[in-house]
């Protein structure tokens, strides 16, 4: 007869969903604070109860092996000492269930510890911080013969690791998504929140609390700006407006830096960037087949191609101008060099752009 016994845990409205997921995999990002390492240590606790397979094997991982047991050990211990039968091991950070289940705390920074055994679910805490390694040679082989699922957590640190799941899980439909920001949630008070802004910057208080992938970047200049389009919903789908025609932007790379084309079109109410394309290591005629192949799949119109001032200098052993070759291989459509400027009033004119800016999310 199954036992019906308090563990004092209580889900927060905002992890519910998380919970009552049906997808393989997960991606939660979350501000500080929000009770995600809870959540997901009672997610494990829950599985591992439930879990019909023979000695279920579940695992939570940190970057580092006593951030795990800072972070989560005392939670683990807490929410299953009222289980009849629950042991825990505090030498091998550990709790074994009377059905044969386990939960166990590991760091990425010692990886090689979990090879050769197998999993059945893992949740990847502050995945940003892991060792690159730890997940694609050693912690996904252990989910494979029982199918096992994965949770990965975290608060944004630039666009890294973390982020990569993140942008594939939006994109992927067996993936669960969540993302908490403190000023949806209501978790954290206004007052608590207020005071939180002064005393970090903008750019800080945007990846802490508003969960921004941009916003704290050292060097990025326009982070501030990016943060501000996806929280006003201009990070969207923006379809092409067959009426009006696709201009281009480009920055031509040099040896090893790459050539990035942007395509935007210019209405009343502000610029639609649809697309952008970059690449390395390829001469201008593979660009310009680029632009005819979305001319004709895309339907794209082109209006003015755009190109900074250097496309007219001469780079050495060419025998022509960047300039002269793409007039050749875009012959018929209007091309453009923009002056030249100093730096700051490139970066202010971008920023202004941004500002009337909206971005097609995909491409």
């Amino acid at each position: 007869m199954p036992l019906d016994v308090p563990l004092g845990y209580q889900a927060r409205p905002q992890f519910t969903p998380l919970h009552l997921r049906t997808q393989r995999w997960a991606c939660v990002v979350s501000h500080v604070r929000a009770g995600k390492t809870v959540a997901c240590i009672m997610d494990l606790v829950d599985a591992a109860l439930r879990c019909k397979l023979q000695d279920p094997r579940f695992a939570y991982v940190s970057p580092y092996y006593a951030q795990s047991k800072d972070t989560a050990w005392l939670y683990l211990k807490r929410f299953t000492a009222p289980i009849p039968g629950a042991e825990a091991n505090e030498g091998e950070l550990r709790v074994d269930f009377p059905n044969g289940g386990r939960v166990r705390l590991y760091g990425a920074d010692n990886y090689d510890r979990m090879r050769g055994i197998y999993l059945d679910g893992v949740v990847c805490d502050e995945f940003a911080d892991f060792h690159p390694a730890a997940w694609p040679e050693v912690i996904r082989g252990r989910l494979s013969d029982r199918r096992g699922w994965a949770t990965f957590i975290g608060t944004p640190k630039g666009r890294n690791s973390f982020f990569d799941v993140w942008d594939n899980a939006l994109r992927a439909d067996d993936w669960f998504t969540l993302r908490l920001r403190a000023s949806e949630t209501g978790i954290l008070s206004e007052e608590e929140l207020a005071d939180a802004a002064k005393a970090m910057t903008p750019e800080q208080y945007a990846q802490e609390y508003e969960c921004s992938f941009d916003a704290a970047i050292l060097g990025a200049y326009y982070g501030r700006d990016i943060a501000d389009a996806e929280r006003d919903g201009r990070i969207c789908e923006v379809p092409i407006d067959p009426a009006l025609p696709v201009d281009t932007a480009w920055d031509l790379g040099k040896g090893s830096y790459g050539t990035s084309i942007w395509f935007f079109q210019v209405t009343p109410s502000g610029v639609r960037v649809v697309d952008h394309y970059e690449n390395i290591g390829h001469d201008l005629d593979h660009y310009a087949a680029e632009l005819r192949a979305r001319q004709k799949a895309g339907g794209y119109k082109y209006g003015t191609h755009y190109l900074p001032h250097d496309a007219r200098a001469m780079i050495l052993g060419m025998k022509r101008t960047r300039l002269e070759q793409l007039m050749e291989l875009l012959r018929g459509d209007k091309i453009s060099i923009v002056p030249d400027h100093r730096v700051e009033d490139g970066i202010n004119a971008g920023r202004m752009t941004i500002k009337q800016a909206w971005f097609d999310a995909d491409k």
